[in-house]
């Protein structure tokens, strides 16, 4: 396919496929907010309420109404979204629940940072959206508590016994990289780059051992790998969506030799991921090939996909690697033949090893409005910055 052909598939799957599928299905007009558990028809199954989607979705529609087009009906989705969230999300602390009623009761209760991360993330797009400086208030509040937890996340609902394996996990620092990002227009400027600068740290120096060649999920509080289940754990989807997030950062400074540290560390991880036997990459890994510990590890998950899709084509864009672009095409094959559902519209999420549909959902606890309409928004606006590129080298050379 031309560079042509892929920036008109991805914008046709995301506006007039995805996002009709959400627009659709999920709004709850008796209660507000979304419902997320969604068949393949696009049927709500279950009405509970986790926040960090709803978060998710108010992010998603509030991006495309400032980044594709100011399209009232999305801004209202969003506006309505973050008003049930207003409502019912946070405790007496200003902490975000995990899980809600439909109605808004709290079901589960604060201990996931990323609903903050992701409320963090939902209000500072819906503030650039409405220039509404409530909305701006509440994603500062929410990212200072962030920064404040962020050594303890889970506080007192760790189920781990202090002092004897003390681990920290990639998760929020490769989610700190992007989400600053996001809420740069309400922040100081000096904070932004100590948080970006530490961010890129722990992620390429810390968390990323040479040794293996793969970004590691959990490390000891010395920066060290930790010979245990949870130590030897590999999540390459984590690993490979990090690295776009890095290259963006890179990007502000034109640090080529960082995106060329990222690129390295994508190709090497793919390598390390692949199901050579049924294509696709796994779940989770032990980095010495030992059985992991989830039982989950050889599915084949949708958001893992895209978004090693969105990192090998960045770093096309950023370096010229063939091997990225041969990496972006086998990627694209195997996600389009086995994710997306051309007949009701969205992508399944989960699959077994082989490439068959496990879970006929089209969302649910973890799935949501987020991962397939930013990438597919990540990848049309990346290809034609390709073909651009493209374009001006060839203009270059006709000139020379």
């Amino acid at each position: 396919m031309s560079e042509t052909e892929y920036i008109a598939l991805y914008k046709s799957n995301l506006l007039n496929d995805v996002i009709p599928f959400w627009a659709n299905n999920s709004i709850d007009p008796e209660n507000g907010g979304f419902f997320t558990c969604l068949t393949k028809e696009g049927q709500v199954y279950d009405t509970d309420k986790f926040i960090w989607l709803q978060c998710r979705q108010v992010w998603t529609f509030s991006m495309l109404y400032l980044q594709v087009e100011q399209n009232p009906s999305w801004l209202q989705i969003a506006e309505k979204g973050a008003a049930f969230l207003i409502k019912h999300g946070r405790d007496e602390n200003k902490d975000w629940y995990f899980s809600l009623t439909k109605e808004g009761e709290p079901l589960i209760q604060a201990y996931n940072i990323f609903s903050d991360c992701f409320a963090a993330m939902a209000f500072a797009q819906l503030s650039k959206a409405t220039a509404n400086s409530s909305y701006a208030e509440i994603a500062r509040e929410t990212f200072d508590s962030i920064l404040k937890r962020k050594n303890n996340p889970k506080g007192k609902y760790s189920k781990a016994y202090p002092g004897t394996r003390d681990l920290q996990g990639f998760s929020l620092p490769m989610i700190l990289c992007n989400l600053v990002l996001e809420i740069e227009h309400l922040l100081d400027g000096n904070l932004v780059e100590t948080v970006l600068k530490n961010g890129v740290d722990t992620v390429v120096n810390k968390f990323y051992k040479p040794e293996y060649g793969v970004i590691l999920e959990n490390i000891d509080t010395s920066n060290n790998f930790n010979d245990s289940f949870e130590g030897r754990l590999v999540n390459p989807g984590h690993g490979l969506e990090s690295m776009w997030f890095v290259m963006d950062i890179a990007e502000r400074s034109n640090d080529q030799e960082l995106i060329r540290k990222c690129v390295d560390i994508s190709l090497s991880t793919l390598e390390f991921g692949w199901d050579q036997e049924n294509g696709g990459i796994f779940y989770f890994l032990d980095v010495n090939g030992n059985p992991p510990l989830q039982l989950e590890w050889d599915q084949k998950l949708w958001w893992v996909h895209v978004e090693a899709m969105i990192t090998v084509l960045k770093g096309y864009l950023h370096t010229g690697d063939e091997r990225c672009w041969n990496w972006f095409e086998k990627l694209h094959q195997y996600t389009w033949e086995h994710f997306v559902d051309e007949e009701f519209g969205e992508w399944y999420g989960y699959l077994n090893r082989q490439g068959e549909i496990l879970l006929p959902l089209k969302g649910g606890k973890w799935k949501g409005c987020f991962h397939v309409p930013r990438g597919l928004y990540q990848l049309w606006k990346t290809m034609e910055k390709v073909q651009q590129k493209k374009k001006n080298e060839s203009e270059n050379l006709i000139n020379s």
